[in-house]
């Protein structure tokens, strides 16, 4: 499969019109833009798994027909990695009943660091011949594997990979779990937190950030100010970034499994929240936030928080919410900054940056 360099060029600008439009009303510079490449972009990827003639097959359905599968042997858009390891996999479930029986799903997650892990999903309990199959096959293929069943998990080395990313000439170290959300397109994330890092600039004042995950911008934005207070409420990304913190030496960074609303919450006094013990907000000189919202992007209140700070620093990967909240703050900030970061080539989705300080 060849990939058409001009039909992405077109595809790209015209999201970046898209994006300047949404914008427009609040006086936006021009957008900064961060491609993608072609392909071998996405780090991690899901397949159904589908029977014919005697065989499993791996499959992916269309939005509009979940019935009719289509069959893939490989996958370009995805990393090199899992394409290799594709059909080496597809060749030990072949040759290994263990491994085969009632499998119905893998999935895959890499990084540009190299590191691999597969997920195999089963609709029976796992016993010890496949631990002991599964064992071998994470030997020969340099992975980790998870086993799934109902209500169970076999961890065969780490439920993690690691990824190392550049950002303002250090490089820093990101455990990233299963099952956790992750940036699915490395190079372009990549590019995103080298923005960041840049917009956010040198700063002596402390930093708030929402909607933290697994610490993926908390990391090279603390070492730009004073020290800085993020947020998260899934345990699983909030041990994760605790992990990342510790593994990178930051240690001006201080984590807190609440949600948006929750913190917006505490800082107004409406109420106490036991997690947040030992923590003086009033100790913390909140200079900017960082928010990077689910697609629904930030519920009022929350914009309404933000907008006590003299810089917003928003990452978006829905560009409607984004504007939206942006005409919720625009009477008290100005887009300084933008930025179309094309996450994912070859749909028409996007993620999107501003930098809005307080006028």
């Amino acid at each position: 499969m060849t990939f058409d360099s001009q039909a992405y060029a077109t595809q790209l600008q015209d999201k970046v019109s898209r994006l300047r439009d949404l914008l427009a009303p609040f006086d936006a510079p021009e957008p900064a833009v961060f491609d993608s490449p072609l392909e071998h972009f996405r780090l991690r990827a899901e397949f159904r798994l589908w029977r014919e003639a005697g065989e499993r097959h791996y499959a992916m359905f269309s939005q509009d027909d979940k019935r009719t599968p289509i069959l893939i042997e490989q996958f370009p858009i995805a990393s090199l990695r899992i394409n290799q390891l594709m059909p080496q996999l597809k060749a030990a479930w072949q040759a290994s009943a263990p491994l085969s029986h009632k499998l119905f799903q893998v999935e895959f997650l890499t990084t540009l660091a190299g590191d691999a892990m597969i997920t195999l999903c089963y609709h029976r309990p796992l016993d010890e011949h496949w631990h002991a199959a599964a064992t071998k096959l994470a030997s020969d293929l340099g992975v980790s594997i998870i086993g799934r069943s109902k209500g169970k998990r076999e961890v065969i080395g780490h439920d993690y990979v690691v990824e190392k990313l550049d950002v303002g000439g250090r490089t820093f170290s990101y455990r990233q779990p299963e099952g956790a959300f992750t940036q699915p397109n490395g190079t372009v994330n990549q590019k995103m937190l080298n923005w960041a890092y840049e917009a956010l600039g040198d700063r002596s004042d402390d930093l708030l950030e929402l909607y933290c995950g697994n610490g993926n911008f908390t990391l090279p934005l603390a070492t730009r100010v004073r020290k800085v207070l993020a947020t998260e409420i899934s345990k699983t990304s909030v041990n994760a970034a605790l992990s990342n913190l510790s593994e990178n030496a930051v240690d001006n960074g201080t984590l807190v499994r609440l949600s948006a609303e929750e913190l917006t919450e505490a800082l107004n006094e409406v109420r106490p929240f036991r997690r947040l013990h030992g923590i003086d907000l009033k100790s913390y000189a909140f200079g900017s936030v960082f928010v990077d919202p689910p697609r629904a992007g930030m519920d009022p209140d929350t914009c309404e928080l933000t907008r006590r700070f003299e810089n917003i620093l928003y990452i978006s990967c829905n560009p409607e919410t984004l504007a939206a909240n942006i005409a919720q703050l625009h009477d008290t900030h100005r887009i300084m900054r933008c930025a179309m970061f094309d996450q994912f080539p070859w749909t028409h989705h996007m993620e999107s940056g501003v930098l809005l300080t307080r006028r």
